[in-house]
């Protein structure tokens, strides 16, 4: 009984995901299904090519147009916003687990695809032995991505020392 119960709980879930999904206006579904799509290629990109080559695959796929906007007024902050959440709602229901740089990666380039010169920030630490490191994606020093203050506990790599330019021109 009690499995039926949670069976049925988890489905009521599910379609409630759906129906606020049929909700939005059919510009945010396009943003969340591009999430998704661009997440799985990243998975997969990094995994297969490394970070600098998918870096190039995904520059490479923003048009010349828009690499030369420079969009920053609070409008945009706005927008750049919602296009960050729409990427965690994608990342959150997406059939597999992306870390922050998959997800800073692609905020990023959805970002730099409409225009808004967002940058990619990777930060490190050495915690209890271990090396750890975190990205996340900033707009004129606002922290998009939603970490929680985490990016405090990185010192953020200074952008001349990084394998290769993470901010568009």
């Amino acid at each position: 009984m009690r499995r039926d119960f949670l069976w049925s709980a988890g489905l009521k879930t599910r379609l409630e995901t759906w129906r606020r999904f049929w909700d939005l206006s059919a510009h945010s579904r396009g943003v969340i299904i591009e999430a998704a799509v661009a997440l799985t290629a990243t998975w997969i990109g990094l995994r297969v090519t490394g970070y600098g080559r998918w870096k190039r695959v995904l520059d490479g796929l923003v048009p010349e147009t828009m690499k030369r906007a420079s969009v920053g007024d609070s409008a945009t902050l706005g927008s750049a916003q919602a296009i960050a959440r729409f990427e965690q709602s994608a990342a959150r229901h997406l059939f597999l687990r992306t870390n922050c740089l998959e997800q800073s990666l692609v905020v990023c380039w959805l970002l730099h695809r409409r225009g808004i010169p967002a940058a990619l920030r990777i930060g490190a630490r050495k915690q209890e032995g271990r090396f750890e490191a975190h990205a996340w994606v900033e707009l004129n020093g606002i922290v998009l991505n939603r970490d929680q203050g985490q990016h405090l506990h990185f010192a953020a790599f200074d952008r001349s020392t990084l394998p290769m330019e993470t901010e568009t021109p």
